[in-house]
């Protein structure tokens, strides 16, 4: 027995059978429903097809079930196997007809084999076994699982949608009818779920008789899933996924299954509320800041020192841009802001302030988008403010026009910003360690104390300040 490199199904058929294109792409088809098939029967669901190499079978795909624990462990896809020691496979693959038998897994255990044949225009191109332990195919019903199974199959050669046949979990409530809607088939979650809705008998009953949804108070069809609907009943929140297996249009068997999602709802709820509180103290954060900023405008007015004016000014400013976040922050219901986006909202509110009505200012933003946690922003906010006054104050002089633009840069570790002007550039002996700016110090002291980050500021065609931020803090703030 030799295992290959794992491969899609569809690259295993083709590079390792006789089978046409078509059959394989049937097989790709087909796919969509194996692991769905796998939890509904609780059973390991492995697919055969004959391969090119004489006396030989290739493991096309394995799905384990996830309705169930199940230590045992099948050939893995990729794997060849002699037709010699799969008596059970070969009989439906040379017949085309199922077979029920029993294989050995350990020593004095022993799986369940139930075998079907997958044709193609009266040929058998491969083989499905499913197998489950012999206390797995004793529940009761098991027939009607492993009927419902083949009807899957079979259903399986047109296009499914992909998502109605996505796996089961353990908890789910799953319901079978027949033909005629009358439930042939309810597991143990299925029956709990409706004896709070007050329905003790489900065997027998018809899918919808008043008796089992007198208690439905809501349904919500989900719009991106045509089967999927949510109904509110006896106080819980159930998710019903619909799916009607059918022959020429012709119902054929229904499955139900039920998703108990009341404590995911209520926890949706109950974020939905906070999220609300916490965009509601946002705002009001930010028309405090604003309150303030006004008041120390009425101040630097009432003031006859230029000192003091311009310190009040500045200060309004740096007020201003954390107000920048909490607006945004109030606007969305996520924690994280947009870098490129603040800086753009902060030089439409600072420039008015600082430059002659007459002057031309452009902006330019270039490079991916970053989105940083709320207290980074807040800090970068105050950072990109005091570069903004520092250019739209020293860099330009008698000009009238400029520009400051922002160029982004996401590496693995850090995230890089260049902050830059086309002004009249930094003296040639400056140095940022020993400048006497307070504005350039709150940038140095956030950047590099607070933030872990590196700052430089240096002169080409204009002033650039150039910025490392640590992706990491990124993971803490989500941690």
């Amino acid at each position: 027995m030799g295992v290959m490199r794992m491969k899609s199904l569809a690259e295993y058929c083709r590079s390792y059978t006789n089978l046409t294109a078509m059959q394989c792409e049937l097989l790709k088809r087909m796919s969509v429903c194996f692991p769905f098939v796998a939890d509904l029967t609780h059973a390991h669901v492995v697919v055969y097809a004959a391969a090119a190499e004489q006396g030989k079978f290739i493991v096309l795909s394995h799905d384990k079930p996830h309705t169930i624990f199940s230590p045992v462990e099948l050939a893995a896809p990729g794997t060849m196997v002699s037709m010699i020691e799969e008596p059970l496979i070969s009989y439906t693959l040379r017949t085309g007809k199922p077979v029920h038998g029993k294989r050995e897994w350990t020593l004095g255990s022993s799986l369940d084999m139930h075998t079907f044949a997958i044709h193609d225009n009266g040929s058998v191109i491969a083989v499905v076994s499913f197998e489950s332990s012999g206390e797995d195919s004793r529940i009761n019903g098991y027939g009607q699982l492993l009927e419902t199974a083949r009807l899957v199959l079979i259903n399986a050669r047109k296009k499914l949608e992909r998502d109605m046949y996505r796996s089961i979990s353990s908890s789910d409530g799953i319901i079978i009818t027949d033909k005629n809607n009358r439930i042939i088939f309810a597991n143990l979650a299925a029956v709990r779920i409706y004896k709070v809705l007050g329905a003790a008998n489900l065997i027998g009953c018809h899918l919808f008789d008043r008796q089992l949804t007198m208690h439905i108070t809501k349904e919500t069809i989900a719009s991106n899933r045509p089967y999927e609907k949510e109904l509110q009943a006896g106080g819980l929140v159930l998710l019903q996924r619909n799916i009607p297996i059918t022959e020429g249009g012709v119902l054929q068997r229904r499955v139900v299954l039920l998703s108990d999602v009341t404590e995911v709802r209520q926890k949706d709820k109950e974020i939905l509320i906070k999220s609300a509180v916490i965009q509601e103290i946002h705002h009001r954060v930010k028309n405090n800041l604003q309150t303030i900023a006004s008041l120390l405008r009425l101040q630097a007015r009432r003031s006859r020192s230029p000192e003091v004016k311009a310190a009040l000014k500045e200060s309004v400013n740096r007020i201003l841009s954390i107000s920048v976040v909490h607006e945004f922050l109030s606007q969305q219901d996520g924690e994280h802001i947009d870098v490129v986006e603040i800086t753009r909202n902060i030089l439409e509110l600072v420039a008015p302030n600082m430059v002659d009505s007459e002057f031309k200012l452009e902006t330019r933003f270039t490079g991916p988008d970053i989105i940083l946690p709320s207290r980074q922003a807040s800090n970068l906010a105050l950072i990109i403010n005091e570069l903004i006054l520092n250019s739209l104050e020293h860099a330009f002089g008698q000009q009238t026009r400029g520009l400051i633009g922002l160029d982004t840069r996401v590496g693995e570790q850090n995230y890089f910003l260049d902050l830059y002007d086309d002004g009249s550039g930094v003296p040639a002996d400056f140095d940022i360690r020993r400048a006497k700016s307070l504005g350039l110090q709150i940038v140095r002291t956030l950047i590099v104390d607070d933030m872990g980050g590196t700052f430089t500021l240096i002169n080409d065609r204009g002033t650039h300040a150039r910025i490392t931020i640590p992706r990491k803090l990124e993971e803490e703030a989500e941690g």
